[in-house]
């Protein structure tokens, strides 16, 4: 019988879709160590980087997620993307040498990503890269600058779905594990030793279902009471933070004004509104046109999770409120001209909305005619991807770590 492998992992998260991501793997690690059977045990340590930094978008989700409070926490807080970028890659650069990890685990596409991918490259330290292979193809975007990159420095390439399978295949990366099929739950497929030259691509399904799942049944007890009452109206949910938007005048505008026509109508937006959006709408003097668009303060995982389900329809520019809105068979506008989860468009329970009053609007009547799709086909895996990880993770240290 071989050896238990006794592994390092870094965690490195900033920003508050990477608490959640990380909160499913921690749980699956904590589920893998309770187990007497185990074939390997994995050390955490978390870093925070402080890309989002308040209560309401940081302190709420490690208190209400039961996330381990990080080892460090870099505290690089908003700015430029360079200098963000710098000063997270300096301290993480840093964080290394000090408690240096076998691997490092990054989510999804932020700067905190981005950083992480090259402070541990530059290091020869291994990477993995849970959320791999999403592309926009449109590379004026910061995020898919940060996903391509992170990409190809990578080692382990975890993807949501075939689709960001077959992505990584067309830009070279290698020949997916399985055929890009999703990871059997227990027969180990996995050929060979990973590299960062010769990766492993393994479809494991996406993280961001497995917390769904895991946490729908619990949002009802673990909402605010007054997030409870609004649940029970009828309502459209909205946000929109990504840069394209903010800090762009007429389209934020455009956006507000689409609310508040749908608001009109007789369907009410609840808008929980990131700070830098706030930000931009007070520096544009922008202000929604109807007392129907409510504006709230970022919400915790639980509340939005709660409004999420009980939307009439969505209006979004973020990757993971468009997906938790699938998961929920709730109908979605992408307040985007593209998306990088095409799965959705495919689907009809999405469409694209771009950033005009029109043609949002046009978007959110022709969802809101369809009436019920009934359960959302099954995209994103079974429920089961952090489970996955934990095994390909500890695969790969049986097979690279020599102790």
């Amino acid at each position: 019988m071989e050896r238990p492998v006794q592994m390092r992992l870094l965690h490195v998260v900033g920003a508050r879709p990477q608490f959640v991501k990380m909160a499913v793997v921690h749980r699956a690690i904590a589920r893998h160590t309770r187990d007497s059977s185990r074939t390997g045990r994995i050390e955490e340590t978390i870093c925070h980087t402080g890309q989002h930094y308040d209560t309401g978008m940081s302190r709420v989700f490690f208190d209400e997620l039961g996330i381990p409070e990080p080892q460090r926490n870099l505290g690089v807080g908003s700015g430029a993307h360079g200098r963000q970028t710098g000063e997270m890659l300096a301290g993480l650069d840093a964080f290394l040498v000090e408690e240096p990890p076998d691997l490092v685990l990054t989510y999804g596409d932020t700067n905190s990503t981005l950083a992480a991918a090259l402070a541990a490259a530059k290091r020869h330290v291994a990477v993995a890269h849970v959320e791999s292979g999403l592309r926009s193809c449109r590379k004026s975007m910061p995020e898919e600058v940060n996903r391509v990159l992170t990409d190809h420095v990578s080692t382990i390439l975890f993807c949501p779905t075939e689709t960001a399978v077959e992505n990584l295949r067309k830009e070279g990366l290698g020949d997916p594990v399985a055929g890009g099929a999703l990871l059997a739950q227990n027969a180990v497929v996995l050929e060979g030793t990973a590299t960062v030259d010769a990766p492993w691509i393994v479809n494991v399904g996406d993280v961001m279902y497995d917390s769904v799942l895991h946490h729908v049944g619990r949002a009802s007890e673990g909402a605010s009471r007054w997030i409870v009452d609004l649940a029970r109206s009828e309502h459209a949910l909205m946000t929109v933070h990504r840069a394209e938007n903010t800090d762009d005048r007429d389209r934020l505008s455009e956006i507000l004004e689409a609310a508040s026509d749908l608001a009109e109508e007789g369907l009410p937006v609840l808008f929980p509104a990131h700070p830098r959006t706030v930000a931009a709408m007070e520096a544009a003097g922008i202000v929604p046109r109807s007392a129907d668009v409510r504006v709230i303060e970022p919400l915790s995982y639980y509340d939005m999770l709660g409004l999420l389900r009980s939307a009439r329809i969505v209006l979004t520019d973020s990757g993971g409120v468009q997906r938790e809105a699938f998961m929920l068979g709730r109908p979605c506008v992408t307040l985007r001209d593209e998306t990088e989860w095409i799965e959705l468009l495919k689907t009809g329970m999405s469409l694209l909305g771009g950033a005009t009053r029109q043609r949002i609007v046009e978007a959110a009547h022709c969802l809101l005619s369809r009436g019920d799709a009934g359960p959302p086909p099954r995209l994103y895996g079974d429920g089961h991807a952090a489970e996955r990880i934990v095994r390909v993770c500890l695969e790969w240290g049986r097979r690279s770590l020599a102790r």
